[in-house]
């Protein structure tokens, strides 16, 4: 991250020039060891904060331009702090909805410049729109001393992704990237937003993601049916207890005793939503304990109900996740987002790492002739502020 930072430091002198006033962010990517679909159902999730991260370097401008220059992407926007609207550009959308959000809640925001960009993947299901702005957010808090409290960071950048981008995430992303700690993972209540931080301390452990390298062609509109059905086992339940909310309310053994008055394929949603959230629960559980084997199980039973309950897993997913199961040094693999395509999370051992990619690269190149990428991430903390280095 250092020689990211250098970088970035690097193309904003060149991009801008010298600003005394300036504040550096270094804000992170994120993984979900367990907890996949649940966060719409009420649910808990269990994701931490990792190592990939991007960098933005940010100072205030005082004639009412945003000056953005993405550095990854070699590409530059410029717009009036007066006349922020969506761009088919893409990109700038991330930041310009923060600023939007900013300025409904009352602050204002006089112009700024912006350099970012660092090592999180883009599509590799490591969040780096959250990323962009949760990062943002952060340090105009910073750099214009606005207050806002860091849960409310959280939810301004979700609701920047829902309003202005248009894209209707969950809150579990925003979350981990500002409250995300070193060497441990954090269990978020969805429906509360209460969490509880778990120790993820064991040095001789790597999380390492293998993408499939498939566009997820059918995941926003297979995501909508998946909540569609949900939302239709509740109704069946709330007949019998009205308090019932969500899936977060259903015990198994009650979504079992009422399963005959639901469609096959609704129970098969339902049942699989009210078990993975047992499984984050006994995962935590695992944690405590330093029992990673266990751990691991509960990640293979979780892709096992992804795959086969929920239905949002593909071949090549399954293929990974199999692959992983039999290659020695590994204790946990799953499919992680929304499905369809994306990448495996999976638990290694670190001695048997580079052996590890090596093979899984070999056996999904020999199998659909394409290359993939494999990420080997650890646990660090969120979103933080870094010291000035003055030139």
């Amino acid at each position: 991250m250092n020689g990211h930072r250098t970088d970035i430091e690097s193309t904003f002198l060149e991009k801008v020039g010298k600003r005394r006033e300036r504040v550096v962010v270094r804000s992170p990517g994120r993984v979900n060891l367990i907890g996949e679909h649940t966060d719409y159902n009420e649910g808990f999730v269990l994701p931490a904060s990792v190592d990939k991260a991007l960098v933005f370097v940010v100072s205030p401008r005082t004639d009412g331009m945003c000056y953005f220059y993405a550095a990854d992407l070699r590409d530059e926007f410029s717009v009036p702090i007066f006349s922020i609207e969506r761009t088919r550009k893409g990109w700038p959308n991330y930041l310009l909805g923060v600023i939007e959000e900013m300025k409904k809640m009352g602050f204002d925001v006089h112009g700024c410049d912006v350099v970012f960009g660092g090592d999180i993947p883009i599509g590799a299901g490591m969040s780096s729109s959250a990323a962009v702005e949760c990062g943002f957010a952060f340090a105009l808090n910073r750099l214009f001393d606005f207050g806002i409290s860091r849960m409310d960071l959280v939810k301004l950048g979700q609701r920047s992704e829902n309003n202005f981008v248009g894209l209707n995430c969950g809150i579990m992303d925003q979350f981990v990237n500002i409250f995300g700690e070193d060497k441990k993972v954090l269990k978020i209540d969805c429906r509360s937003l209460s969490y509880e931080y778990f120790p993820f301390e064991r040095n001789d452990l790597a999380i390492v993601l293998c993408e499939t390298e498939a566009k997820r062609s059918l995941a926003s509109s297979e995501y909508n049916i998946r909540r569609q059905q949900c939302e239709a086992g509740v109704r069946v339940l709330q007949n019998h207890r009205a308090e019932i909310r969500s899936l977060r309310d259903v015990s198994p053994e009650f979504l079992k005793e009422h399963r005959d008055e639901m469609e096959p394929i609704v129970f098969r949603r339902c049942a699989y939503v009210v078990e993975e959230n047992g499984r984050v629960l006994k995962a935590c559980e695992d944690l405590h304990q330093n029992d990673f084997r266990s751990f691991g199980e509960q990640m293979y039973r979780s892709h096992s109900g992804l795959r086969d309950g929920y239905q949002v897993s593909s071949p090549d997913l399954d293929f990974l996740v199999e692959s992983a199961s039999s290659i020695d040094g590994v204790l946990g693999a799953r499919m992680m987002g929304a499905g369809f395509g994306g990448c495996t999370i999976n638990l290694v051992e670190r001695e048997s790492v580079d052996a590890f990619v090596d093979e899984m690269k070999g056996r999904y190149r020999q199998r659909t002739g394409r290359a993939n990428n494999v990420y080997v991430t650890h646990i660090q903390s969120g979103t933080r502020l870094l010291p000035l280095i003055e030139s």
